[in-house]
This record gives structure tokens, C-alpha cells and sequence, in this order.
């Protein structure tokens, strides 16, 4: 909204600033942080005088969890507000690829909500049904994989571009609908996965999107893409100010997540946020790069169907209890070591697919 002031400038003066991506983005995330510092704890006292006991337990859970009983739950509304209101003061609204990516948040955001809503108010852990959730995530993942296709150059429509092998591009033909369905619905199970313990999955998302916001700047640019050797994809750059305002808002909810956590984000935040990298991935046409990227959701997903496949056919289990970082639980480790350390790997991983943009 802000960059319309951008019509007031005669090309030297501080109105002109707006027309730069780069600086509506540290806008979008000093926006985002403040927004999470100021409602923060207003939000948290309304969460615990509505929700009463708060989030409930797992019975099987690790024993140490049953102290976080009374911890109220929907934190993600703090993240996906400021990330909303950063994002619509600082970002061009004119850009299809900023309300592809809004789209998919907010739709995710509503389903994790109600999934959130049904849990508390019913006192168990079981929620909306999963068919439903699966059923809903694949309709908007259906709606925005194919909004994608046509915001594409025609050249890469339809296509899917390779890391590493950069001039290769495989035609998919209509079946790359159903893949970016799976990129974008997997991410967001995936994060919620992986939302389990104070402060693991926020950290690795804002490290995961800080990543993807430099592929979208970078993709977004003719003079970055030809010296990267990557696929332009006019309009992505300023899908940077979503992702700036996604790491403030983030930075503003861990303030209050910090262990021991004062709100959890449930599935309100952990889907919004899986969708948000899911749908940012395809927009980029980066999709495989979000698997290194998102390495650490990778490997939490991977762990509960490995599990559960394992399970049904030898009636044992591979790990003491999925998804992994609840493994490690099992095994002595402490949470906070097993949060940081897994914060550790997503930074390195981050940096690994950052790399690709310029491997040849």
C-alpha cells in the first residue's frame, strides 16, 4: 500500500525510497516485529481467559509435556496478523504472486483455526477431522498451484526446474498441478509436524523463508538470474517483503514462545506458515530446493511415515516415539538442546540451497 506513495516522488527524494524492494521489506519487517511486541501479550490474555485449560495434552506424549498443561494454544493469529498487516502496508498489491502467497496463509491459517478451536473447546487432541483438513488443503493447493501456472512465464508453465541442472526443465504437463498440490500441502503438514516443542518449528521457518525470500528477490530480477544462471519469473521479488514480515512476526511470537512457552502457535500457525513456504517454493519455481531448505520438516515427516509404515507391517517401531524430535526426547535429551540443534540444521541447510543458485 505504501508503495503508491512512490506517485509523489520526482525521483530524489525520500518518497522514492518506496519504489525499492529492499527497503519496504526492512519496513514490512520492523512492521511485523512491532505489531508482534504490541499485541503479543493482549492476544495471550484473551487466549487464556477464553480457553480456560488451554491446549490439551497427549496422554502418550513424553511425560515432561503434562507440565505444559494450560498453555493456550492459537498463537499463530499473532504471526499471521502481523504477517498480514506488514504485508499490505509494504507490498505492491498489484502483484498477483503477493496474494497467491497471502491467499494460501490465510486459507491454511482458517483451517488450522478451526482444527485449534475444535481441540480446545472439546478438550482432546483429536480435532477436525484429518480427511477434512487433507480434503480442504488439497482444494486451496489446487486453486493455488494453477493461479501459479497462469502468473508463470508461458515458457515455464507447466515445468519443473532442477537445482542444479539449470537448462534442463522437465514438462509435467497437467500433472504438475497435482505436484505443486504435493509441495504446497506437504510443507504444511510438514511444519505442523514438526510443531512439537517450544520454539522448533518457528525458528526453522523464518530461516526457511528468510532463504526463500533471497530465491524470489533473485529470481525476481533479469540481471540476478542471468548471472546466477537461475529462470526468471517476473513479480517474485516481492514476495521478499511477505517473507520479512513472516521472519518479524516470527521473531515477535518466539519472544513469547521462548521455553517455557507462554502460547503455543497450534495448527493455526504451523499450517499457515507449512502453506506460506509450500506456496512461495512453487511461485519461485524452487520446488525441489524446498526440500533441502525445509530439510528438517523433511525429515520430521518422513519419521511418522516411516513409523507408522514400519509399525503396521512388523508391529514394531523404528523410533521410540514419532516424529523424531519426540525420539530424542525419549532418549535423555533435553528440549532445549534438541531445539537448538535443530535450529543449527536448518541453517546449514539453508545455506546448502542457497548454494544451488549458483552450482553449475
Amino acid at each position: 500500500m505504501l508503495y503508491w506513495l512512490t506517485a509523489l516522488s520526482d525521483g530524489g527524494d525520500l518518497f522514492n525510497l518506496f519504489r525499492y524492494i529492499t527497503f519496504r521489506a526492512g519496513g514490512a519487517f520492523m512492521t511485523a516485529l512491532f505489531f508482534g511486541f504490541v499485541f503479543g501479550r493482549p492476544l495471550i490474555n484473551v487466549l487464556r481467559r477464553k480457553q480456560g485449560k488451554g491446549q490439551p495434552i497427549r496422554d502418550d506424549g513424553p511425560e515432561g509435556h503434562f507440565v505444559k498443561a494450560g498453555t493456550p494454544t492459537m498463537g499463530g493469529l499473532l504471526i499471521v496478523g502481523a504477517l498480514l498487516t506488514s504485508t499490505l502496508m509494504w507490498a505492491r498489491l498489484d502483484n498477483g504472486f503477493v496474494w497467491l502467497v497471502l491467499f494460501v496463509t490465510i486459507a491454511y491459517a482458517l483451517i488450522g483455526f478451526a482444527d485449534d478451536f475444535a481441540k480446545v473447546s472439546k478438550q482432546n487432541t483429536k480435532g477436525v477431522s484429518s480427511k477434512l483438513r487433507l480434503l480442504l488443503g488439497f482444494l486451496i493447493a489446487a486453486i493455488a498451484s494453477y493461479w501459479a501456472t497462469i502468473l508463470h512465464p508461458q515458457e515455464l508453465q507447466f515445468h519443473v526446474a532442477l537445482p542444479v541442472f539449470k537448462d534442463l526443465l522437465l514438462n509435467f504437463g497437467f500433472f504438475f498441478i497435482p505436484f505443486a498440490m504435493f509441495v504446497i500441502v506437504g510443507a504444511a503438514n510438514a511444519v505442523n509436524l514438526t510443531d512439537g516443542l517450544d520454539g522448533l518449528a518457528i525458528m526453522p521457518s523464518m530461516i526457511a523463508a528468510g532463504a526463500l525470500g533471497i530465491i524470489a528477490y533473485a529470481v525476481g530480477r533479469v540481471d540476478f538470474t542471468e548471472y546466477l544462471d537461475v529462470h526468471y519469473v517476473p513479480g517474485t521479488g516481492e514476495i521478499l517483503i511477505f517473507t520479512a514480515g513472516l521472519i518479524g512476526g516470527g521473531l515477535g511470537f518466539l519472544w513469547y514462545n521462548a521455553p517455557p512457552a507462554a502460547v503455543f502457535m497450534g495448527d493455526t500457525g504451523s499450517l499457515a506458515l507449512g502453506g506460506a513456504l509450500g506456496a512461495i517454493a512453487v511461485a519461485t519455481k524452487h520446488e525441489l530446493v524446498l526440500g533441502i531448505i525445509g530439510g528438517v520438516f523433511v525429515l520430521e515427516a518422513l519419521s511418522v511415515i516411516i513409523q507408522v509404515l514400519y509399525f503396521k507391517r512388523t508391529g514394531k517401531r523404528v523410533f521410540l516415539m514419532a516424529p523424531i524430535h519426540h525420539h530424542y526426547e525419549k532418549k535423555g535429551w533435553a528440549e532445549p538442546q534438541i531445539v537448538i540443534r535443530f535450529w543449527i540444521i536448518s541453517l546449514i541447510l539453508a545455506m546448502i540451497g542457497l548454494a544451488t543458485l549458483k552450482v553449475r
